[in-house]
């Protein structure tokens, strides 16, 4: 570990005025996970006790004290999910990836984890994989799942994919314009809204291109977290009636130019998303 790099995040998270929870996720960024010694380093320079320090760092489930492999795989051992044979499901992936929970394969590739709950009871046993979400998943589908996650889960080609395409929206509330030309992602407007969670206020730019997943945000989400999404222009809360199919978050609606809804999942991580063009929805 490199005590100058860690220096370097703290030098710029205090210049940006940013919170222990900014500073974790750069050194996890850094590093893969957060050293003992670079928690140490924060807590002299930051004057945060080292407790309170750890207490952060345990909460959260984005953030790991010890290395883990590319993949990250966690199983919900909640009520709802235990009841449906979750703890079968553990099993075959241990068996699937030849380690126990907790540790990494070799190869540096997977490490497997389990969750006390991942909020989406309804819909378990519930997987997650490098924030997707599986739901219903039973013994069969484990090795589908390891095989998705080698191959890049989602995997589209914006350029080529068809189911790909653009579209223009406008907040829910006041219907005023979200859409940002001076932010591309993807090589279009990029739809710019403001978000909260934790103790962080900011905005968050989502791509206009129905079928990508591409964001950039003025603080890094950690994963699995759940962000409140608002207009930038009269401010409101954008909540729809339904919640996600996948996860069970809040889904975001916003007005599709020329009629329907594009609605998206507020989870960091899932896909969930529904587009309803005149009452057909997509």
């Amino acid at each position: 570990m490199s005590a100058p790099a860690v220096l370097k995040i703290l030098e710029k998270n205090v210049k940006e005025d940013a919170g222990l929870i900014a500073i974790l996720e750069d050194i996890q960024a850094n590093y893969g996970y957060l050293p003992k010694e670079a928690l140490e380093i924060v807590a002299e320079k930051t004057g945060y006790p080292l407790l309170d320090i750890f207490g952060v760092a345990t909460f959260y489930k984005s953030f790991s004290l010890k290395p883990r492999g590319e993949h990250l795989i966690s199983v919900c051992l909640g009520t709802a999910c235990h009841v449906r044979s979750a703890p079968v499901v553990v099993e075959e992936f241990e068996r699937q990836l030849g380690i126990k929970v907790g540790e990494t394969t070799p190869d540096n590739e997977f490490s497997l984890e389990t969750a006390a709950c991942l909020g989406a009871c309804a819909l378990g046993p519930i997987v997650v994989v490098d924030g997707r979400y599986f739901s219903n998943v039973d013994t069969s589908e484990v090795k589908r799942i390891i095989k998705k996650a080698r191959t890049g889960l989602d995997k589209v080609t914006v350029k080529a994919d068809q189911r790909i395409f653009p579209v223009e929206v406008s907040c829910s509330k006041c219907n005023h314009s979200l859409m940002d030309s001076s932010h591309l992602i993807d090589g279009y407007p990029s739809i710019k809204v403001t978000m909260s969670f934790s103790d962080l206020h900011g905005w968050l730019a989502l791509s206009s291109l129905y079928g990508s997943y591409n964001v950039s945000s003025e603080y890094e989400i950690p994963g699995e977290m759940i962000v409140n999404i608002f207009c930038p222009h009269c401010h409101a809360e954008l909540l729809g009636a339904a919640d996600c199919a996948d996860c069970s978050a809040p889904m975001i609606p916003m007005i599709v130019r020329g009629g329907g809804v594009v609605q998206i999942c507020s989870r960091k991580g899932c896909k969930g998303h529904m587009l309803d063009l005149n009452g057909v929805n997509l």
